[in-house]
């Protein structure tokens, strides 16, 4: 089927930013909405996975580590460990893996933008921060999120896009 002429389609999305001993992830239903955000020990997110999540979700998307040339530490390849123990934890289902370069690109059209350009690209996604994050009385969609809950966010921001232009 030519996936450029299919409508499109829209899917249950859960995106992971791994780290080497705990890991971000949201999950958004088909429509945008955020339902779910967390950052957990590997141990209780592999646990997830294994139990229930993988079957739950249309899609399951994982920040993926690239090289760029320069030279890393442990934390990076424990980093690469732990996107192994996903993968293996979803057992037969691949997970789609997303490079920062390529969310960089898909939320700020631009590989140069760092972590507040896409934070803030995504509160403007969701409507701007009055309405996106809100305050405590009037709470956001986005409201709680912090740290590497963002990435995630963002992830499943580009992978949503994806499929809504037919792309995997």
């Amino acid at each position: 089927m030519n996936t450029s002429l299919a409508a499109p389609m829209r899917a249950m999305i859960l995106a992971i930013d791994p780290g080497p001993t705990e890991s971000a992830y949201v999950t958004l239903a088909p429509s945008g909405r955020l339902l779910e955000c967390a950052k957990v020990p590997n141990a209780q997110l592999l646990q997830l996975l294994r139990d229930t999540m993988a079957t739950t979700w249309d899609a399951i998307a994982v920040e993926m580590i690239a090289s760029y040339g320069m030279p890393v530490g442990a934390e990076v390849f424990e980093t690469c460990v732990v996107i192994g123990r996903i993968c293996e934890a979803l057992r037969n289902r691949e997970p789609i893996r997303v490079k920062r370069i390529e969310v960089k690109s898909a939320i700020c059209h631009s590989g140069k933008a760092n972590d507040a350009n896409i934070r803030q690209a995504l509160i403007d996604r969701y409507g701007g921060k009055d309405k996106a994050i809100g305050k405590k009385a009037n709470q956001g969609p986005l409201y709680g999120i912090s740290g590497d809950m963002w990435a995630a966010l963002a992830v499943a921001a580009t992978v949503q896009d994806r499929i809504h232009l037919g792309e995997r």
